[in-house]
């Protein structure tokens, strides 16, 4: 009895041993497939050939291939092929949510400067609640922030809404200002990136699409550590194991903080 008890834990201990293996082979092959994927584009190259593959930003199909129209990241998800530009300005989208600053203001409306090749338009009718037109300053002021999100793109225009849940004047914290490319690697995969940023500082932070981020948090102290880790990301987006290495480096930020 004793050493059928003694072999069924053995083989209980064997197959958990087994499982970590198969774990840690995943990981690593998808590792793997993350680095193969890392490629460069130019414009005009073929990244992908083939009926099942479709064509994401900054690709075009040309008979049965996709040939890059971007100089940048060649991101392969499923059967959709994207080029994640490396540098670029702003380009405005109808439903992006962006960071704008109020740079004038008009009988029906507000200016906002969205980093974007046009100045946007905030109608006083894409406020949120019943206004009156006598002063809108009392509603937004010069200089002042808001998130915001895009309604509509025109050949030399841009307007905005207030009118969902979220958007708002932007109070206190501090703005960041990063390559609207670099986005997608602060918010990281399903946003685990921008959560460690969040969960490691206790900052608030809001990224607007067009490369502005507000940082707010219970003291200057953890705004300032939030910055520079967001600046360790937008220096080096395409490096293996980013995500750890800020973990890391605000864990390390952290220790030294305590030591003092």
């Amino acid at each position: 009895m004793e050493k059928e008890k003694k072999k069924e834990k053995e083989e209980k201990e064997s197959k958990k041993e087994e499982k970590k293996e198969t774990k840690k082979e995943a990981k690593k092959e998808e590792k793997k497939k993350e680095k193969r994927e890392r490629i460069i584009a130019v414009p005009g190259e073929i990244i992908a050939s083939g009926p099942e593959f479709l064509p994401g930003e900054g690709t075009r199909r040309e008979g049965k291939d996709i040939l890059a129209m971007k100089f940048g990241l060649l991101d392969k998800k499923d059967k959709l092929v994207k080029v994640i530009p490396l540098t670029g300005a702003y380009i405005p989208r109808v439903g992006n949510t962006v960071i704008g600053q109020i740079v004038d203001i008009t009988f029906n409306g507000w200016i906002v400067d969205i980093l974007s090749p046009h100045l946007a338009f905030l109608s006083m009718t894409e406020y949120p609640k019943y206004i009156s037109k006598n002063d809108l300053s009392e509603y937004y002021n010069f200089k002042d922030n808001i998130l915001t999100k895009i309604k509509a793109v025109k050949s030399r225009s841009v307007e905005l809404t207030m009118k969902e849940r979220g958007l708002r004047k932007l109070e206190g914290g501090m703005l960041l200002r990063i390559n609207s490319t670099r986005v997608p690697r602060v918010i990281g995969r399903a946003g685990s990136m921008v959560n460690t940023i969040k969960d490691e500082t206790g900052c608030n932070i809001t990224i607007g699409q067009n490369g502005i981020i507000w940082l707010k948090g219970k003291k200057m102290e953890d705004e300032l550590l939030a910055r520079e880790a967001i600046e360790l990301i937008v220096k080096q987006p395409f490096i293996d194991g980013l995500t750890e290495k800020v973990k890391t480096f605000l864990s390390e930020k952290k220790k030294e903080k305590k030591s003092k």
